[in-house]
């Protein structure tokens, strides 16, 4: 979004650019081709949960068949029955005379419309378990359990596998589903080629119950080894051979093969024998519900709790579902929530008001300093045009620009402003159209906007007439010719356009004593242009017998009339007219300007020129950072030196001709005199910034990015307090509870703690050799939580007020196998356990004979698969709930060891002393229809509890109501930011927000303002009975 251009030496770089290349188009196509087919993965991955949750309801439909009439099971008998194995018919008004029950009709409707209802599956149409199993990775040497077996599994009830003298409790039904949806939804975006039987929620008493049921029939299964297919075509039996695997599940594994050949003849005693085992099932079933009274209600709960899913949040019972990119989040409603559907979503009772600017664009920009008459520093940064009272110490702001401001003009009279923006692009990465603002500086009243759908890429540069009271106004623009423009700004007419070069322009001027005359500098080039009847007409300077410069980069004009201009070599050039030279050129030669004069002036580049009323000329040099004084015939007279750490001269301004402006490279503005020394007024980071964090009781932030400064600013003063540099970048921080530290993550995995008494490094540890994503203390202080992006949640005791730090444990994937990122799981018969990481595939021979073990290991094996991007403590201390790279909301017991939450369900509850995390039910109404993602930077919930603030990644500041868990909910928007917003934090008494950009280097502080804080609560939420009607689309702020 940021539009600037790089540094002097890389001017050349920009003049150079070109239209995206093919390879460009084609990796955005690719990008493009990409997503979609994730999404469709996601949603292929989605319908088969689907079906797999509804072939687990039908064992409860005939169950609860069987309890309202015990003569259903000879109905239920009449199933399809394919090699031994029975699958489910569709339940027609036909199949059920005689039974008339209301249950029935209801049971009926549902099997059959439902959904996720049951289909019917033909002995003479392959079906999607034979896919499965013929497409099923082959291990030598061992059998895997296909696909067709697993769901065949899934149809046995697990009722069934329960003996009478082991009750079935009445929350087990619901506590399955729940695991079920967590497993589903941390599964369902990775590999759907290696479908896990552990993703299919298998419970020991599903094991239990194959083993009971099949071992009694095994004496009857017949087959060979299996084998893989190759075609569709049944495969020809063969003689029964003796199998090396034996054991409990050795008829599975018989069965699997006449799933193979499931086309292939069948015997009618198997069947009968099969039909015996099933009517003995049904039996069991009966007796079990007559054990269990309220598992008819239960039944009836875990079917109507199916209904219907929205194509990106759907409801299920006690949870909600959300969808980015085409993953799956379920969250789980507070118990505080009544009725969901009926939330009402109103816009905060707060608003932000714009209160300071902290930073300056000296870095790539120039001209962009100056003085106006009411004591007033003009100056920009991001798409903010700051007017700063030097005495007062107060900040007004033009805010009209829709990007990143560019170049600044002041008009004559010193009231009048113009200013440029670049094009940028929209949300959905359209370019939009560049323009110029012309205002006034004492009403901040926009006057006048011109050259909108004229300009291309950006406004490089702009400049009034002078000669004629300002009537005039001249742009140059970004594209690749670089065109001229003249205009009469009032009545908003181009008079004149031309290409000037493709090189790039760095400073264009009209003469002081002729409108008709323009000059313009850039590269390797000085243009004298001359306006005549609508047409401009260019002579270039001619350098003769000197030097020619790279660049040019600046220019003045005497109070003789004279060129003076500024180049990369540290000469000043002095350029006038010269007569035609008719002897040489011949009698058609015209006049040209050439050089009279050289003076070297700087070691290194002149950046910037300025002429003082007396006359008397200031420059300002590059890698000597030193401003000089000359007299008009250009004798040094006074020089000053400029701190290295304020970096080279990009402009000067004049204050009184004694007191001097000067803003710098490294985006400073420092006021002063030659006398006295120049101190810094005005300061900010030099670089993409991600780091911030807020004093837990003083008006008092911190921030930190990519350019190695770690600063701590003064919110009620507006300045900077003291800054550090380190040896790494930071890209996160936090304060210990106490205010006496401060914890700053490294992008090396290494962290330091820093005294903001001493400013000094109390601590220094390093966890991992990647980059650290966020540092988060628990509400006590005695904990620091690291998150990290090798995807692992690093806990440290926190003893000595903050000073000392000891290793606790740390939230990860699997102490077994080390930091490697886990990706499925599979248990092949045999016991032969099978591990498969990102990093590579591991086989290993399991002891494991027991469901409940490789339950147990699966969860061990469970956390994070990509990097940490958030995460908060419970308000006890206790817990922690984290985000992650790849959409995920996991939640962990440090209290227990650092240990992973399988049931997320128990979590709805949990208070949390912060809310930064951007996944989650209180925020999910944040996020926009369609986003990817990545379309939120970060967010922060009010101490109050009142509101949330969200950093977005189109530039923009959203302030919601807090909780916000419904989708479309109402917001403020607020613009300023000419880049990604890349974080957002409350002050300590919610007195303001305040919010980072990321490469347009500015922080922005918000005043809130509107209703007190706790007048808007949490309660309005449950008590709520409507939905707000302007909840569609959001409310931009004002």
């Amino acid at each position: 979004m940021d539009g600037s251009t790089n540094s002097l030496d890389d001017v050349s770089a920009e003049s150079s650019t070109e239209f995206p290349d093919r390879l460009s188009l084609m990796e955005v196509r690719l990008q493009a081709q990409e997503d979609e087919i994730t999404l469709l993965k996601s949603s292929l991955a989605d319908a088969l949960r689907k079906l797999r949750l509804h072939d687990q309801q039908i064992p409860l439909l005939k169950q609860q068949l069987i309890a309202v009439n015990p003569a259903a099971a000879r109905v239920l008998n009449q199933s399809c029955y394919v090699d031994g194995f029975a699958r489910s018919c569709r339940l027609s008004s036909s199949s059920l005379d005689g039974f008339h029950h209301t249950s029935n009709s209801h049971i009926s409707n549902t099997a059959e419309n439902g959904e996720g209802g049951a289909k019917t599956i033909s002995s003479h149409k392959p079906s999607t378990c034979d896919r499965c199993a013929q497409t099923e990775p082959w291990i030598p040497n061992h059998e895997t359990v296909p696909l067709a077996l697993t769901q065949a599994a899934q149809i046995l009830s697990l009722e069934d596998a329960l003996t009478e003298s082991i009750p079935f409790a009445d929350e087990t039904l619901i506590k399955l589903r729940r695991e079920e949806e967590d497993v589903d939804e941390v599964e369902s975006g990775k590999d759907q080629t290696w479908s896990s039987i552990v993703e299919d929620a298998i419970q020991p008493t599903t094991i239990r119950t194959l083993q009971k049921q099949l071992s009694k029939g095994s004496e009857d299964s017949q087959g060979s080894c299996p084998q893989t297919p190759t075609s569709s075509s049944p495969a020809p039996p063969k003689e029964p051979t003796s199998n090396p695997h034996g054991g409990l599940l050795s008829p599975i594994r018989e069965g699997e093969k006449m799933l193979v050949r499931r086309n292939s003849e069948k015997s009618r005693d198997s069947q009968e024998k099969t039909k015996q085992r099933l009517s003995k099932k049904a039996a069991s079933s009966t007796n079990l519900l007559t054990r269990s009274p309220s598992l008819e209600s239960r039944a009836k709960d875990l079917i109507s709790s199916t209904g219907s899913q929205g194509s990106r949040r759907g409801t299920q019972s006690q949870s909600i579902k959300m969808f980015i990119r085409g993953r799956p989040i379920t969250m789980y409603i507070p118990s505080n929530i009544l009725n969901y559907e009926e939330l009402r979503m109103d816009l905060p009772l707060q608003k932000l008001d714009l209160d300071w600017v902290y930073g300056y664009r000296g870095r790539d920009c120039r001209a962009n300093l100056y003085l106006l008459p009411s004591g007033e520093a003009v100056y920009f940064i991001a798409c903010v045009v700051v007017l700063y009272h030097i005495r007062n110490q107060t900040q007004r702001h033009y805010q009209k620009h829709t990007d990143c401001v560019r170049c600044l003009a002041i008009h004559p009279d010193k009231v009048r402003v113009a200013s440029g923006q670049t094009a940028g692009v929209d949300k959905d990465g359209k370019p939009l159209q560049p323009f110029v603002h012309i205002w006034d500086s004492k009403t901040l009243v926009t006057l006048q906007q011109i050259g909108l759908g004229t300009f291309e890429r950006g406004v490089g540069a702009l400049t009034f007439s002078s000669s004629d009271a300002g009537t005039l106004l001249c742009v140059i623009d970004d594209s690749n010719e670089h065109m001229l423009s003249v205009w009469d700004w009032n009545k908003n007419i181009k008079h004149v356009e031309v290409k000037s070069t493709n090189e790039a322009i760095l400073a264009v001027d009209f003469s002081p004593t002729d409108t008709n005359n323009i000059i313009s500098c850039g590269k390797s080039h000085v243009y004298f242009w001359t306006m005549s009847t609508g047409t401009l007409t260019k002579k270039q300077g001619i350098f003769g017998k000197y030097k020619k410069p790279k660049f040019v980069l600046c220019f003045v004009f005497s109070l003789t009339g004279d060129v003076l201009t500024g180049d990369s070599e540290g000469n000043i050039l002095t350029w006038g007219k010269s007569a035609a030279d008719t002897k040489t050129l011949g009698k058609g030669a015209k006049e040209t300007f050439q050089i009279m004069k050289q003076t070297r002036a700087h070691e290194g580049s002149v950046f910037a020129m300025c002429v003082l009323q007396g006359g008397a000329i200031l420059s300002g040099g590059g890698k000597d950072r030193k401003v000089i004084r000359w007299s008009a015939d250009l004798a040094p007279e006074r020089e000053c030196e400029i701190p290295e750490k304020f970096g080279a001269v990009r402009t000067i301004a004049d204050v009184d001709g004694e007191e001097l402006l000067v803003g710098t490279t490294r985006n400073a503005i420092l006021r002063g005199t030659f006398s006295d020394g120049f101190v810094a007024i005005v300061q900010g980071h030099v670089d993409e910034m991600w780091g911030l964090a807020t004093h837990p009781t003083q008006n008092i932030f911190i921030s930190c990015g990519n350019d190695r400064q770690v600063c701590v600013w003064n919110a009620e003063d507006h300045k900077l307090d003291w800054c550090t540099t380190l040896e790494e970048s930071g890209l996160c921080a936090d304060f210990s509870p106490n205010g006496a530290v401060v914890s700053v993550g490294l992008s090396t995995g290494r962290w330091v703690v820093l005294d903001l008494q001493t400013k000094e490094v109390v601590s220094d540890l390093t966890d991992g050799n990647e980059q650290l994503s966020v540092m988060r203390y628990s509400p006590d202080g005695s904990f620091l939580a690291v998150g990290s992006h090798d995807n692992l949640i690093y806990i440290y005791n926190v003893t000595e007020g903050g000073r000392r730090y000891t290793r606790f444990g740390k939230c990860t994937v699997s102490k077994a196998f080390g930091s490697r990122t886990l990706k499925d799981v599979k248990l092949f018969y045999g016991g032969l356990l099978c591990v498969m990481f990102y990093s590579g595939l591991f086989l290993l021979k399991s002891t494991i004979s027991c469901a409940d073990k490789m339950h147990s290991l699966y969860v061990t094996l469970q956390g994070h698969s990509s990097f940490i991007t958030h995460l908060d403590w419970s308000k006890d201390g206790k817990y922690i709930m984290s985000n992650s790279g790849d959409y995920e909301i996991l939640y962990w017991d440090v209290a227990s060891g650092c240990k992973l939450l399988r049931n997320r369900f128990e979590s709805k509850d949990r208070e949390w002393a912060s809310y930064t995390c951007v996944l989650g039910f209180h925020v999910m109404g944040v996020w926009l229809e369609g986003s990817d993602g990545t379309d939120i930077n970060a967010l922060c919930r009010s101490h109050s509890e009142s509101m949330v603030a969200v950093a977005d990644d189109f530039c923009k500041v959203h302030l919601f109501q807090y909780p916000c868990p419904k989708p479309k909910a109402p917001s403020y928007k607020y613009e300023g930011h000419g880049s990604h917003v890349t974080n957002v934090r409350f002050t300590h008494n919610d007195s303001h927000l305040l919010s980072m950009g990321g490469k347009d280097t500015c922080i922005l502080q918000w005043r809130v303002k509107g209703a007190a804080p706790g007048d808007h609560s949490k309660e309005h939420l449950a008590s709520s009975s409507s939905v707000c009607s302007s909840s569609s689309s959001p409310v931009n702020g004002t």
